[in-house]
């Protein structure tokens, strides 16, 4: 006779309403801001009627950029609101523990197929570093379009607070390379992330994308970080 075995889950609230808010902005803002980032780059329609009458669809797709640009600044806010009162916005990588290395490589291991299980973990530290590495990355973006926003006005107060990122640089054509580039980065770090998520939340039950919508993950070891939420 087959018997069946019950299995126990525990609940743990991990990611405040102010961390969801600014992912789900993040999402959709990386989503305009690519997509809007390409047409500036390469414009797809320019027409002119008269030499002083010109329509071109790059000053729309500019505007959605500046527009969604913004947004996400003012969500990065709400991030930084939700670090300062919840400790489950806090789980970033502990790199001076010895132990943070080697659990690294063993996540690693298990989503590169080589490894059949890893131990459980509230936000993995393959996660952590990930996202620690974006947030790197959505400053640089925000330095060097900054920068190169506030151009349009060299005498005004932005290019007094974000002309220092073309100076070090050397030119703002650097500059915008520095911005295209490091987008692309971003875009692989979501295709990533995308997958490791996907997997985990389906292949594991980790209840990794529903924990963005609830703020809980349900899982049934406990895992190895649950004192960071003491």
């Amino acid at each position: 006779m087959q018997s069946v075995k019950e299995i126990k889950r525990k609940e743990y609230y991990i990611f405040s309403p102010f961390l969801r808010i600014f992912h789900w902005i993040m999402v959709v803002a990386i989503l305009i801001l690519f997509g809007t980032g390409l047409l500036i780059t390469k414009p797809m329609f320019v027409a002119s009627a008269e030499p002083y009458l010109t329509v071109t669809s790059v000053d729309l797709v500019r505007d959605i950029h500046f527009v969604a640009a913004f947004i996400f600044c003012a969500a990065f806010i709400l991030r930084i609101y939700g670090f300062i009162i919840n400790k489950g916005d806090r789980l970033f990588p502990r790199v001076w523990e010895g132990h943070f290395y080697e659990e690294t490589v063993d996540v690693a291991l298990h989503y590169m197929l080589l490894k059949p299980h890893h131990a459980s973990f509230l936000r993995n530290p393959l996660a952590r570093m990930s996202y620690a590495a974006l947030y790197v990355l959505v400053a640089i973006e925000i330095l060097t379009g900054f920068a190169m926003y506030f151009m349009t006005d060299p005498t005004g107060i932005g290019a007094a607070l974000f002309g220092w990122v073309n100076t070090i640089l050397g030119t703002e054509m650097m500059t915008h390379y520095v911005h295209h580039y490091v987008a692309w980065f971003i875009i692989l770090f979501a295709i990533g992330h995308l997958y490791m998520v996907v997997r985990a939340e389906f292949m594991e039950g980790e209840s990794e994308v529903s924990s963005m919508f609830s703020g809980k993950k349900i899982l049934a070891h406990t895992p190895k970080d649950a004192n960071e939420l003491d």
